[in-house]
């Protein structure tokens, strides 16, 4: 009980042992204590899981192109469900640019209470302007603590490893199509083990008597997604 609520003091968990059906003095609970240094006050991580429904994190990613020319993807993941709200390509962000990008994001008063960032510089004044006026808390992670954005760190990952490794982008408009393809995919078809095997967009199983699973290649094979089918 102490190991799991740092904010509980010996008399709390004598309680609750009390209720349990253990009678124990306070002065041998306080001797089994978890001995804590500093506030007890929750972390960053605790945070994070209390408050995913409140938040929505960003980020950039660099793509190189088969001309060696370099290309900047711009991601909105939503924390509680771990779902790609938006993404855009551009050759040369702007503050600007990355503000239109928040509009596009959220455009029906869908934002959400947080928005979680890095301190990158491309962050600026007309960018922390538009999070204030759509109505957000501009959060931002420790310098070179990207742990610290852990959902969309993931995200980025996950999009290099399971895609953007094994393509050739040729350009802007060839690197949109490849993401576009794949974060549909990612949000309605690919399980994902932080939600218990579901997907972003919730994916209801499918009874055996459904018909015939069948495969439907995503980005030319390079993964699939199945379901079943009446024969």
């Amino acid at each position: 009980m102490s190991r799991e609520n740092p904010l509980w003091g010996a008399p709390r968990i004598r309680a609750e042992l009390r209720l349990l059906g253990y009678e124990v003095a306070k002065s041998t609970v306080a001797r089994y204590m978890v001995r804590r240094r500093g506030n007890p006050s929750p972390g960053w991580k605790t945070f994070l899981a209390n408050h995913a429904h409140e938040i929505a994190a960003c980020d950039f990613f660099v793509v190189p192109t088969a001309t060696i020319r370099l290309l900047y993807c711009f991601v909105v993941l939503s924390h509680d469900r771990r779902r790609l709200l938006h993404f855009n390509v551009t050759s040369n962000p702007t503050a600007r640019w990355t503000a239109q990008q928040l509009t596009e994001a959220f455009p029906f008063d869908e934002a959400p209470r947080c928005l979680l960032r890095d301190n990158d510089a491309i962050y600026g004044q007309v960018f922390q302007q538009r999070v204030a006026a759509l109505g957000m808390e501009d959060r931002t992670t420790t310098p070179g603590c990207p742990w610290q954005n852990p959902y969309v760190e993931r995200l980025v990952g996950s999009v290099r490893r399971e895609c953007l490794d094994h393509v050739i982008i040729l350009g802007e408009d060839h690197l949109r199509r490849v993401l576009k393809e794949f974060f549909a995919y990612y949000n309605g078809r690919r399980a994902h083990q932080g939600l218990d095997g579901d997907t972003p967009l919730s994916r209801e199983p499918e009874p055996p008597d459904g018909g015939p699973v069948v495969a439907t290649p995503v980005l030319g094979g390079l993964h699939h997604s199945y379901s079943r089918r009446a024969a």
